[in-house]
């Protein structure tokens, strides 16, 4: 367990991952109560299967103030102040997973310099580096290029579900098969670039946004966001059953420095529930090589029924190991019969649950696999049940029947 108050067995999340046993072949759950934790965290390629749990999204945090700079600037000393070189780091992002299997539940990473100074330059929250990596409930917020996904394999495998995304520029950028579900891309700036793809041939699927929504600022909400440009390669990002709670661009994409292999969309509705009019989405590419020479290109806009149908969990996902990330975000039974009695709160087990989150007035008192713990008079209670892969359950509170 971690505390910044020195409460859990670790005060800082990075030390509770150095002390994960490497080359593990089941989860290691490390559970982080509420607080701000200001470090950068680096889970080492050794030590797969780390599960970072935290107490609640909106108040674990991991912040840093930290971005790509590595020469100092006259002009914005914010840069240099806060670049990773000056820093002492290795590592220009905050949070990097070089590891498989990881997974992470009810925790905001969030860029300082980003987020605060709402510039550039490069500031990420998050660069997922491998195979077989998870996000649940989660934020993720910066401005320029929060988070960047670079699998060693050019059909590395990302799932995230039910988290926000935050940015301006490129702020969801790189490759990989990135499977997205339920997320929101929340956009700050008039004119924000969501996705820069950068996906080699021989990429399978790319980036996949799947029953996500579109939203910003008043400042994005002037039919200038894009979804997205293509950065190298032959990118791929298809956007499926998306909700738009801004106006965007009516071309929707933008070039870059590639043709993309698909840029696309389907079944993309407005805030109201109307149908978005694709019919000027952008069709056709250009950029300069190397030797300042125009290439040009054309790409698909939109998908039909059938095209979109092949984008699915289990074919983007689970596609050759079977690897099932949902799994781990399922929630057992929240326990039930609280009762607090001469001292003692007691509770039904729940079917699944591995341990038990005992909260006194928000702060995590104590986990235990028993189904009661002693109590103080005049404090408020609340129990949560821990599923094998660390998933919380909704809690129930001491006076829920």
């Amino acid at each position: 367990m971690v505390s910044p108050d020195g409460k859990g067995n670790y005060t800082s999340i990075q030390k509770a991952v150095d002390n994960v046993p490497s080359k593990r072949t089941e989860p290691w759950l490390i559970f982080v109560m509420n607080g701000t934790y200001e470090e950068q965290i680096i889970i080492p390629e050794d030590k797969p299967y780390i599960h970072l749990i935290g107490q609640d999204v909106d108040k674990t945090i991991v912040k840093l103030r930290i971005n790509s700079s590595t020469e100092a600037s006259a002009t914005d000393p914010d840069v240099w102040k806060y670049s990773y070189k000056n820093l002492g780091k290795t590592e220009a992002a905050m949070v990097s997973v070089k590891a498989t299997d990881f997974y992470a539940e009810n925790i905001s990473f969030v860029n300082g310099y980003g987020k605060e100074l709402q510039k550039g330059p490069m500031a990420l929250a998050m660069y997922t580096q491998n195979d077989r990596n998870s996000f649940n409930n989660c934020k993720f917020l910066s401005y320029q290029d929060t988070w960047q996904t670079g699998p060693k394999s050019d059909n590395g495998r990302l799932y995230a579900q039910n988290c926000w995304i935050e940015g301006a520029v490129d702020y969801f950028y790189g490759n990989g098969n990135c499977f997205l579900e339920h997320c929101t891309f929340y956009n700050m700036r008039d004119g924000a670039i969501i996705v820069a793809p950068s996906h080699k041939v021989g990429t399978r699927w790319g980036y996949v946004m799947n029953n996500c929504v579109v939203d910003g600022n008043e400042l994005a909400d002037t039919e200038r966001v894009k979804l997205g440009r293509p950065w190298h390669n032959s990118p791929i990002a298809v956007y499926l059953n998306t909700i738009f709670n801004i106006k965007i661009a009516p071309e929707g994409w933008t070039d870059m420095g590639a043709i993309p292999q698909m840029f696309a969309e389907y079944n993309s509705k407005d805030k109201e529930g109307n149908t978005v009019d694709l019919s000027q989405r952008k069709t056709q590419y250009t950029y300069q090589d190397e030797q300042e020479n125009p290439v040009t290109g054309i790409c698909q806009a939109v998908l039909s029924a059938g095209e979109a149908a092949r984008y699915t969990y289990e074919n983007v996902v689970r596609e050759g190991d079977n690897w099932d990330p949902k799994k781990y975000m399922e929630q057992v039974s929240a326990p039930e019969n609280l009762k607090r009695e001469n001292g003692v709160l007691s509770w039904d087990a729940s079917k699944y649950a591995i341990c038990y989150l005992v909260i006194a007035n928000d702060e995590t008192v104590q986990i235990t696999k028993e189904t009661s713990c002693n109590i103080e008079t005049g404090k408020t209670y609340q129990v949560k049940a821990v599923s094998e892969y660390g998933s919380l359950s909704e809690p129930r509170r001491n006076d829920d029947n």
